[in-house]
């Protein structure tokens, strides 16, 4: 997948300024892409060379003016084809995962650390997504809005989003404590 493909799918929903889509991606889009605002402005101008979005001026009083942009026929072309395409498979690339892997050889305390900050970051994801969830859902329930709510797209994505913190969140806490249960072990053998 390719970073356009991200942006495309996110202004599907509606007409946005490139501020506004930085904004998509901290919130809804995080979740499977990150993009860093210079990426998403650098991407914004290649798919409307493209034709693949459209931008408009938009004046605006006591403010400089914006521009915005929304998804093109061609934009949902190139979208129905990368639809089509196999997706590949999940690529994880964590720079905490390798430092868990080299543990046995550093000093644990550091990474424990970095385990219990990780926790926190994942929980206040997890939060966001969950009112990210309850704000697509309205007064529907889950499976009502499931079987009938729209969009759907943004609301299976999000679900992906929050699963991926919770286990984050919960791998990071059980590591954690795993590496202060044997730091502890390790201190009591060397006192005994």
């Amino acid at each position: 997948m390719a970073l356009r493909h991200a942006v495309l799918a996110a202004l599907l929903d509606g007409e946005y300024s490139g501020y506004q889509l930085t904004k998509i991606f901290d919130i809804g889009v995080s979740n499977f892409w990150y993009a860093a605002p210079q990426q998403l402005y650098a991407e914004l101008t290649k798919l409307e060379a493209d034709g693949l979005v459209t931008g408009r001026e938009v004046v605006q009083r006591g403010r400089p003016n914006k521009r915005v942009f929304r998804v093109t026929q061609a934009g949902l072309a190139e979208l129905a084809t990368f639809a089509e395409a196999p997706a590949r498979p999940l690529v994880l690339r964590d720079d905490l995962a390798v430092k868990v892997h080299a543990v046995d050889l550093l000093d644990a305390g550091p990474v424990i650390e970095q385990l219990h900050e990780r926790a926190r970051q994942e929980e206040a994801k997890l939060e966001i997504f969950e009112r990210i969830l309850a704000g697509l859902r309205g007064d529907l329930d889950e499976e009502t809005f499931l079987r009938e709510g729209d969009p759907v797209g943004p609301y299976l994505s999000c679900q992906a989003g929050c699963w991926l913190a919770r286990e984050t969140r919960d791998w990071c806490l059980r590591t954690a404590r795993t590496l202060e249960a044997r730091a502890r072990a390790h201190i009591e053998k060397e006192t005994s």
